[in-house]
């Protein structure tokens, strides 16, 4: 049997941007999807902060060190700049091992830089 178990989480970004006019998905900075072990076209779910707003969509790849967390599409309609945002990836794990399963957290500033990493080894 396998568990779904939290993989990743960037936690506290600030939203950047929002973009009505584009095809759909989260535009996270280049360094925070390495970071967090999230690939451009993997699913995320993101929460909202201010309004309690919970969506999936996926991520595509963002400026690298820019800080990026741009919401697209319908997505732009469900939070707004400067919003603080989780940004969650799970995977399927194998019982055993998610009795010992460590998510990678990526700690953020108000500026989307990363200032501490814990888990995921």
């Amino acid at each position: 049997m396998q568990r779904i178990m939290l993989k990743s989480k960037i936690h506290r970004a600030r939203v950047t941007a929002t973009r009505v006019d584009y095809e759909g998905s989260l535009a996270i900075d280049e360094d925070l999807l390495a970071a967090a072990d999230i690939l451009p076209g993997e699913q995320v779910w993101v929460l909202n902060m201010r309004n309690g707003e919970r969506f999936i969509t996926y991520a595509i790849k963002g400026r690298k060190g820019s800080g990026e967390m741009c919401l697209n599409g319908p997505a732009a309609h469900l939070g707004e700049v400067d919003d603080e945002i989780l940004v969650l990836s799970f995977s399927g794990v194998e019982e055993e091992a998610a009795k010992e399963w460590k998510p990678r957290i990526v700690f953020v500033d108000h500026g989307n830089r990363i200032i501490k990493k814990k888990g995921g080894e």
